[in-house]
């Protein structure tokens, strides 16, 4: 967490602060304990997924966000409207917002993309002693993922997340427990999410364009009892 603060500008807490449990516009990533009965306690990190083909792309109407050739989904505060579509598209929850600011604007990882600009790794992935965070092109993740989950199979459930969830995202996890014991991750479909959207707003116009013929239908319908009753309270 502390790279990816110093990569970022983000402000650095104390050192006996207790470390974020959620994303918010001061951080980025968090890296959260679970308790298993099984594998003691296990960490695991929150951070933007960089999905290959993102909701929150596909939900934005300013284009305030893009997704780059390296991976990087990234945003433009100059050109966002703050709807903030993008929080209801996200599947992975991630998107927050500076509520507290006088200019508010939307926060999550960018994958340290003026780091990638700069021929540099991520914060984070820099930052890591273990090598439990690397980076490099998805293909080579996915294959030494699979290393790992072939070499061990006594520490690695058998599951790449981010192989397939979303139609498949730029930042892959594995773990030594399933992601759905960890409690979230857990309503993310494999199919990509801006194809549902495509569908929703395909419709869009054709909804709007049958309400309106029934709306004037109704209305004509409404005039002319009206104007009959008028009509027979003159004649009598």
């Amino acid at each position: 967490m502390h790279g990816c603060r110093h990569a970022n500008d983000l402000p650095i807490p104390a050192p006996d602060a207790t470390p974020p449990e959620e994303l918010d516009g001061d951080n980025f990533t968090a890296v959260l304990p679970h308790e298993d009965d099984d594998a003691g306690t296990v960490y695991f990190r929150r951070l933007c997924m960089h999905c290959a083909d993102p909701a929150c792309v596909s939900a934005c109407p300013v284009h305030a966000l893009a997704k780059r050739d390296d991976g990087a989904v990234v945003y433009d505060r100059d050109l966002c409207i703050g709807c903030r579509y993008c929080f209801v598209a996200c599947p992975f929850h991630v998107p927050t917002y500076t509520w507290t600011r006088t200019a508010p604007v939307v926060r999550k990882c960018f994958l340290c993309a003026h780091r990638l600009d700069a021929g540099q790794i991520p914060g984070c992935a820099a930052a890591c002693p273990t090598g439990a965070t690397v980076f490099g092109p998805r293909d080579v993740l996915l294959h030494l993922a699979r290393e790992q989950i072939a070499a061990h199979p006594d520490r690695y459930v058998d599951h790449i997340l981010g192989e397939h969830e979303a139609g498949g995202t730029d930042v892959l996890m594995i773990a030594s427990i399933p992601f759905a014991d960890l409690g979230i991750w857990t309503d993310v479909i494999e199919r990509p999410l801006p194809e549902l959207t495509w569908m929703v707003q395909e419709k869009i116009p054709y909804v709007i364009g049958t309400g309106g013929l029934l709306l004037g239908g109704l209305y004509w319908v409404i005039n002319r009892r009206m104007r009959l009753g008028r009509e027979g309270g003159e004649e009598s």
